[in-house]
């Protein structure tokens, strides 16, 4: 009796740790900004919760496949393994160079991007910031995070573990801020929900994104995979931690409706400092201080772990040897962490929150909708294989069907240059796989030896096995 007690409390504490993960994990920067975006997208406030509720079924479905793939195939590299099992070399590839090319330098500018719109927000009153100003905070923001991540991992850790803290409160403040105006009588705004709605086909498909773009940290589920493996807690954590996060986001909504009319919703710079002001004042101040302090907590893990994935990417050499060096000083990953705040600093120049979201997400979806393919094609191709963890076929045929809806309904209803942009960005990879990866082209002697010892001397780094 008292080793089934044990054996049901362990039970008890790992779901608790997972659902903490996951929802830690989960609620980022994306309610700050994406609000605004999927009103936009549905018109009115029906419409707009009935998308983040959508969201949440989705993305749960979507953490259930990655389960069962992670108990699968128990490999580290994201989607890459169970891209490499299901399709083979090349689409595993395109993911590795897609996911250091575009999708974590852009996930970086956007979050950066946000966390430089609540910064300046409060200096410009009743107005929009500046372009400039925001752009430049946001590159700001980037380098400090790097030079941050480059110094050390216990000072990334630090940094990470105390903007955290402050991303929960600000959301906890809000959210019982909403509860109070709700009990109040505050729900004018809510009566009629569905007046107004201007909705169509590629509109649904961009307030997806942005929806989902609030719950991208939803696949980070695989990290609780190696903890869960054994008792199979891991779908109960996601069946009651994503959940969670969906009714979070849906009352952090109702809250901005309980003050403020669609109308004013859309003309707000910033939601989040607007509910401060009318809610919070004199201490509004808090509100775009913590939204910041979440942000830049979220930019700093995305810097984090686009670096590791870059340099893991150098050492199986899909990226040039030099992004797979470490610091001698300080054991950091140090020249894949600088290539990847260059290139989010790249994004941030041309482009506005909403277009790099688009961008991304269109890429993401892409390879999302593939992996769940992969799991199809495994359950014919891979009978053989363990799965401790067994969703229903029709989840992940469901998310396939969605993914492709999420991916072409856009580019059918409004063809903007970010898609054709992404795109040749990831067949762009291609340029590089053919010759260098499946031909084995060495390129090294004669053009990136002498760059490579440059830098070696000038970032005082060297290649990971010498630092054993």
């Amino acid at each position: 009796i008292q080793q089934i007690s044990l054996s049901k409390k362990k039970s008890q504490n790992k779901n608790r740790i997972g659902i903490c993960l996951i929802v830690g994990t989960m609620i980022g920067s994306g309610i700050f900004i994406s609000p605004k975006a999927v009103l936009e997208g549905t018109g009115a406030v029906g419409p707009c919760l009935c998308v983040w509720a959508a969201c949440g079924v989705l993305a749960t479905m979507g953490a259930l496949c990655y389960a069962e793939l992670g108990t699968m195939i128990m490999k580290s590299g994201g989607e890459y393994p169970y891209l490499m099992e299901g399709f083979g070399p090349l689409l595993a590839y395109l993911y590795s160079w897609s996911t250091i090319i575009v999708l974590k330098p852009s996930s970086f500018a956007i979050i950066a991007l946000s966390c430089a719109e609540y910064a300046s927000t409060p200096f410009y009153p009743g107005c929009t910031p500046p372009q400039v100003v925001t752009k430049c905070l946001a590159a700001a923001c980037i380098l400090i995070i790097t030079v941050i991540n480059c110094l050390s991992v216990k000072l990334a850790y630090r940094v990470q573990n105390f903007f955290t803290a402050a991303k929960l409160l600000i959301i906890f403040i809000i959210v019982i801020s909403g509860i109070v105006l709700l009990a109040q009588g505050n729900t004018q705004n809510l009566k009629d929900p569905f007046a107004g709605a201007t909705t169509s086909f590629g509109a649904i498909g961009l307030a997806f994104y942005n929806g989902l773009w609030a719950y991208d940290g939803c696949h980070e589920v695989l990290l609780c995979c190696f903890l869960f493996f054994y008792n199979r807690n891991l779908p109960l954590a996601i069946i009651i931690g994503i959940p969670l996060v969906t009714v979070c986001y849906i009352f952090v909504n109702i809250a901005y409706f309980s003050v403020m009319t669609p109308t004013e919703l859309l003309q707000s710079p910033a939601v989040a400092v607007t509910f401060g002001d009318r809610v919070l004042y004199p201490l509004s101040w808090i509100v775009p201080l913590f939204v910041v302090f979440s942000t830049f907590g979220a930019a700093n893990g995305s810097c984090f772990t686009a670096g590791r994935l870059t340099h893991v990417a150098g050492r199986e050499g899909h990226m040039v040897r030099i992004m797979s060096y470490i610091s001698v000083k300080r054991y950091t990953p140090s020249p894949a962490l600088m290539f990847n705040g260059i290139v989010s600093i790249i994004y941030i120049m041309p482009a506005d929150i909403n277009t790099l979201i688009n961008y991304f997400s269109f890429a993401q979806w892409a390879f999302y909708g593939l992996t769940c393919l992969a799991l199809i094609v495994m359950r014919f191709t891979r009978k053989e294989l363990q799965r401790p963890v067994k969703v229903p076929i029709v989840i992940p045929v469901l998310v396939v069907i969605v993914s492709c809806y999420l991916v072409l309904a856009p580019i059918i209803d409004k063809p903007e240059w970010e898609y054709l942009y992404c795109t040749m960005f990831i067949v762009g990879g291609l340029l590089l796989y053919v010759p260098f990866i499946y031909y084995k082209f060495n390129w090294t002697r004669c053009i990136m030896r002498p760059l490579t010892m440059h830098l070696q001397l000038l970032l005082e780094v060297v290649p990971p096995e010498k630092t054993k």
